[in-house]
């Protein structure tokens, strides 16, 4: 069987790390969440600071995350993945070794994402970011516009 690419999409507080963790568990997968080695990389670092980090960081889960897959194991990409383009990329070059590729989409409504950030910020676990409602509504604007389309999801297999 081939390995398999889970790939999370959602915007802040949509459950991407609680669906990969369970992920990672059930299908025995390396879960590659980009928070948390932010985080654990430079725990001295402001958030905003950490952020200008992120690409650096997912570029270097990304290769790992290569490797991985073409061993024959499975990954899950605890990402946002808002844009197309970044989905596009992703699907194709872990198809490109084979692997499966589960596009994971999660749309919480609006007032669930708003009640799930206050809890959330209230008391910050570790390798969390705090979200303000401005965020999360530039991020919610964001992703309407480039949620995947029901074209998009049929290029993606089948949750297991």
């Amino acid at each position: 069987m081939p390995a398999t690419l889970f790939l999370t999409c959602g915007i802040q507080s949509s459950g991407k790390t609680t669906l990969a963790r369970r992920l990672e568990e059930d299908h025995a997968a390396l879960r590659l969440t980009a928070d948390e080695w932010l985080h654990a990389l430079h725990p001295e670092m402001a958030e905003a600071e950490l952020d200008n980090l992120r690409d650096r960081v997912e570029e270097l889960q990304w290769s790992t995350a290569l490797r991985v897959l073409a061993s024959g194991c499975n990954v899950v990409l605890d990402w946002g993945l808002w844009a197309k383009e970044e989905r596009d990329r992703y699907r194709s070059e872990a198809q490109a070794l084979g692997a499966r590729v589960v596009l994971c989409l999660l749309e919480p409504s609006k007032q669930e994402l708003l009640d799930r950030l206050r809890t959330r910020n209230a008391a910050p676990a570790p390798g969390v970011f705090r979200i303000t409602d401005e965020q999360l509504e530039q991020a919610w604007s964001f992703f309407q516009r480039e949620r995947p389309t029901q074209d998009e999801l049929n290029l993606f297999d089948p949750m297991p």
